[in-house]
């Protein structure tokens, strides 16, 4: 994950060249926990980066590109904590629950990239709420796929694959959004609860399967 921290500010002049990691860097360290990235401006972030603001077209048309850019390594970055904490659960241990907790680890490690995230897809722009949909969409698939395989590795079919992850999904960043604005205290809660939920779901969808599955069908 690439830092965002403040950048070094140079006490004579500005920098001479930059790179495109190093505008993202800047954008983030400007990020708080309740500042949208819709707020950004360009001057705010090429001071930040220690550039004229003529250089930051050199990277990014403008600052709406930069924003999706943002939300495009939000999405990239919790995909793959998330997959990890997937492939690390073993039978002893679930899946579901694995992944929720690894889901509000990184909520309350200030993770810039998920509270970005979350928050332009309940209150960014229409193009940022675009961006945020598309990220979701990625986990939507990848959990369609391993529910798939989780289906044909347990024989126990699995009712509407695409539509189970949707909601999975959905739901789960629901809760985020939420959480993020609550007291870490109640995690231990919220995590029991949510994993229920999509454990709730998962059997949901077997059950109708099989249910489908023992219906004669007409002649």
């Amino acid at each position: 994950m690439p830092d965002s921290k403040p950048l070094p500010r140079r006490g004579l002049g500005r920098r001479p060249s930059i790179t495109r990691e190093d505008l993202i860097a800047a954008a983030m360290a400007l990020l708080g926990p309740n500042r949208s990235v819709s707020t950004l401006g360009l001057r705010e972030v090429t001071r930040e980066a220690g550039i004229a603001p003529n250089s930051f077209y050199r990277h990014f048309r403008d600052i709406d590109e930069l924003a999706v850019t943002l939300i495009e390594r939000a999405g990239t970055s919790l995909r793959t904590v998330i997959g990890q904490a997937r492939h690390r659960a073993t039978s002893g241990r679930s899946v579901v629950r694995s992944s929720v907790e690894a889901f509000f680890d990184r909520l309350r490690a200030d993770d810039k990239f998920l509270h970005l995230l979350l928050r332009e897809g309940l209150a960014g722009s229409d193009a940022y709420k675009h961006a945020v949909d598309a990220q979701l969409r990625f986990f939507e698939e990848e959990l369609r796929e391993d529910l798939v395989r989780l289906a044909e590795t347990t024989g126990t079919p699995l009712h509407a694959p695409d539509l189970v992850a949707r909601a999975i999904t959905r739901l789960v960043f629901a809760v985020g959004a939420s959480a993020m604005d609550l007291p870490p205290e109640r995690d231990a809660g919220q995590i029991d609860e949510l994993t229920t939920m999509v454990k709730m779901i998962v059997i949901g969808a077997r059950g109708i399967s099989a249910k489908a599955a023992a219906t004669p069908r007409p002649a």
